[in-house]
């Protein structure tokens, strides 16, 4: 079975990944190419959400356990007619650097606010770094796609991706508004994953590696994808027929217009 990604190998890719991303800006012809898989979105854009979505999350961990998300500060948002770009970069890179401290100073079992609280994961920082993770993977190739030039996302924060989407959001107690069912992801890495969909909810599982083919096949509906096209697909930037199908497509297209209750 996949492991986990630890609290230092999170932290360390969500550093890479955001290098990344803003090399990948650093490199466009202008900071108005529009982002495709954005819409209405500019590069410009882009930056000053990725960076304030660091700056208001290291907030948010620095808080500590709360039943209420801290309230928002100007500090949070890139000063109002920042747009040359070397130094909206500069200040993306301030944003990573204020999560990544408050990550550090925290330590992986802080309780914290989270969104997520009805999902299977928990309510701490080290939950907060590995959807950080994701959410800069993601843009990191929103921005790469703006230019033409998209990469998958690299193997360990894919295969992380998928199990923190499904588990953080997709897992729910709303009750499911359809017939029950079951959604199987498999990466052609190895792993696979069954979300679990009932009036109960939606529960995701971390298959074993040794889970035999026909297992598989007995779900619902079975997407198959390397680990990056999965978390793609997850995330709505490539469609769903890019990866391999079976069973009961149409469960696939309920489950991205499906909007749980909180």
């Amino acid at each position: 079975m996949t492991e986990l990604l630890g609290f230092p190998a999170l932290l360390r890719l969500i550093d890479e990944r955001s290098v990344a991303f803003r090399a990948t800006v650093a490199s466009a012809p202008s900071l108005d190419v529009q982002v495709p898989t954005c819409p209405g979105w500019t590069l410009f854009d882009l930056v000053r959400h990725l960076g304030g979505g660091h700056r208001r999350w290291a907030d948010t961990v620095a808080a500590g356990p709360a039943d209420a998300r801290p309230a928002e500060t100007a500090a949070q948002s890139a000063p109002a007619g920042l747009r040359e770009r070397e130094a909206l970069l500069a200040w993306s890179a301030e944003s990573t650097e204020r999560l990544l401290s408050a990550l550090r100073e925290a330590g992986p079992d802080r309780g914290c606010w989270t969104w997520w609280g009805t999902s299977q994961s928990p309510q701490t920082s080290g939950a907060v770094a590995r959807h950080q993770l994701q959410e800069v993977a993601v843009h990191t190739y929103d921005a790469q796609i703006a230019l033409g030039a998209p990469q998958p996302l690299p193997d360990a924060a894919a295969l992380d991706g998928v199990d923190e989407f499904l588990s953080t959001c997709c897992a729910t107690t709303s009750a499911w508004p359809h017939e029950a069912a079951t959604a199987d992801f498999h990466a052609t890495e190895g792993p696979s994953w069954r979300l679990a969909l009932s009036a109960d909810g939606a529960r995701a599982t971390r298959l074993p590696t040794t889970t035999a083919a026909e297992d598989l096949d007995a779900a619902t509906a079975l997407a198959r994808g390397t680990a990056s096209d999965l978390v793609l697909t997850l995330y709505g930037r490539v469609p769903v027929d890019s990866l391999k199908l079976d069973g009961n497509r149409k469960l696939f297209d309920l489950l991205q217009a499906w909007e749980p209750e909180e």
